[in-house]
């Protein structure tokens, strides 16, 4: 019997100009709702190192809730996902729901791709450009604030070629937040 892959979805903010800086950007109850939303239709989040210490961020969260609904149910939700860390400087994590990954990014990510199951969720820049250099991603989540940050980290730094995408969708938030997902061409 033939099964669907599961689908490797990377998903990113960043700015009109291509920065990705976690401290750029104007987040709000809707985008906090679409990540929330995104997070739990996914079995697992695949994080690099640096991505996974930002998120860290939240797990007081789960304990403490801020009393802001949008960011208690991100909080919520982001404990409760599996998550999968890869790193070649961590020996250990400390989120009871956090693994580090036991294999190179794309053994791992060829491997959960075979899986049946809900869409794997890349959040973090640098697996995204790795996965999207070895033509892995399914779809890409793109969410557009409306900023130029005028300097920062570029999104798509090191592609190696170019790479040609199929608009599935659109979103537009109350705050301006334009969503683009596509899906990648595959030759």
């Amino acid at each position: 019997m033939l099964f669907a892959m599961r689908k490797i979805i990377a998903a990113f903010n960043m700015t009109l100009d291509g920065t990705c800086d976690h401290t750029s950007g104007t987040p709000d109850a809707d985008l906090h709702q679409h990540y929330t939303d995104l997070m739990l239709s996914s079995d697992a989040l695949l994080y690099g190192r640096i991505t996974y210490g930002l998120m860290e961020y939240w797990k007081p969260s789960v304990y403490q809730p801020s009393g802001i609904q949008s960011m208690d149910d991100f909080a919520k939700g982001i404990d409760q996902v599996r998550k999968i860390v890869f790193s070649n400087t961590l020996k250990e994590v400390d989120w009871a729901s956090a693994e580090l990954a036991n294999a190179n990014l794309e053994e791992v990510v060829q491997n959960l791709k075979k899986e049946q199951g809900k869409p794997l969720l890349i959040c973090s820049r640098s697996l995204i450009i790795q996965l999207l250099n070895l033509e892995l991603i399914d779809e890409l989540q793109l969410c557009i604030h409306p900023m130029v940050e005028g300097k920062g980290l570029e999104f798509f730094e090191k592609i190696h070629r170019r790479i040609y995408f199929n608009l599935l969708r659109t979103q537009v938030f109350k705050s301006g937040i334009v969503m683009l997902c596509y899906g990648m061409k595959k030759d």
